[in-house]
């Protein structure tokens, strides 16, 4: 089964790899963000939602991180 960026041609995947590290550039920025308030919330406040909300969004950066490695491996294969 062909991947889905094999129907992208080579500029196409090569703006959607800038804008997809963009994306997860600016995302793991706002999640260390999450920790950093996370962390003096839970010594201000103890344990509370705020503690636990990075840990919902974590999983989005390993989304981001496979699709630029599949971005990079179709590259790699039109040379």
């Amino acid at each position: 089964m062909a991947s889905l960026f094999s129907t992208y041609t080579k500029e196409e995947l090569l703006k959607k790899l800038k804008k997809q590290k963009t994306i997860l550039i600016i995302q793991v920025i706002v999640v260390i963000l999450m920790i950093v308030y996370a962390v003096f919330s839970t010594i201000e406040k103890g344990v509370s939602f705020q503690t636990f909300l990075p840990l919902f969004f974590t999983p989005m950066i390993f989304v981001m991180l496979f699709e630029l490695k599949k971005i990079k491996k179709e590259l790699a294969q039109r040379k």
